[in-house]
């Protein structure tokens, strides 16, 4: 397949809304102390309650590449996400979009994202390409799973040294950070509903909220 018909097939795909390029998502956090209660409650509602959550540990790595032009400055944000104990395991590279503006009244945020496997020398490759890393970070925690819904508890440490050396890193607060959200192609919008429903019944445990993030880029 030549470039141009691998590019004509990608953009019918997204014409079509074949390819989830949308996260509807939710954040909140938890104490450390009140931790394995969430675990537990998750346990309870979430789908995998048989063989458990899955667990993760895992180095992202947050680069944004800057545009030149003085009169309309862009910033395009890409991740790159390993698992530091599954060695085998493909790099993950992701592009996040700015956030939707819309009806205020909408249960979750709702952004641009588009997921990709792809090799150990995608680091190179975007370092060649000018973008800038801003920062990283580890992430470990557990994954479980409701229906299309994903939900993440994670805690979050800084590196102090090399990611591969978990004895270097420091953990940045004394909570977990929990994430509720789907991937789906534009215009389901339906799923925020459903969202926000689930998230209802992990009160008062976790507060799962919309974040508006350039309000929250303004007050830092």
């Amino acid at each position: 397949m030549s470039l141009g018909t691998a590019i004509e097939s990608l953009t019918a795909a997204l014409k079509c809304n074949i390819i989830p390029n949308q996260e509807y998502l939710l954040q909140g956090s938890v104490l450390d102390q009140y931790v394995e209660v969430l675990l537990h409650r998750l346990r309870g509602l979430c789908d995998n309650v048989d063989s458990g959550p899955e667990s993760f540990n895992d180095h992202e790595l947050c680069y944004s590449l800057r545009s030149n032009s003085a009169n309309a400055p862009q910033v395009l944000s890409l991740r790159v996400r390993r698992a530091l104990d599954v060695t085998e395991a493909p790099f993950q590279l992701r592009y996040v979009g700015q956030q939707e503006i819309g009806d205020k009244n909408r249960p979750t945020v709702v952004r641009s994202c588009i997921d990709m496997a792809c090799s150990s020398t995608i680091i190179d490759f975007l370092t060649e390409l000018g973008c800038r890393l801003d920062f990283e970070y580890i992430a470990r925690g557990y994954m479980f799973r409701k229906g299309r819904m994903k939900v993440t508890v994670s805690k979050i440490f800084k590196l102090n040294g090399m990611a591969s050396k978990p004895e270097n890193v420091e953990a940045i607060s004394q909570s977990y950070l929990v994430e509720l959200s789907v991937q789906a192609p534009s215009g389901q919008d339906a799923i925020a509903d459903d969202m926000r429903i689930f998230a209802e019944q992990l009160r008062p445990l976790v507060q799962l909220e919309k974040i508006d993030y350039k309000r929250l880029g303004n007050i830092m």
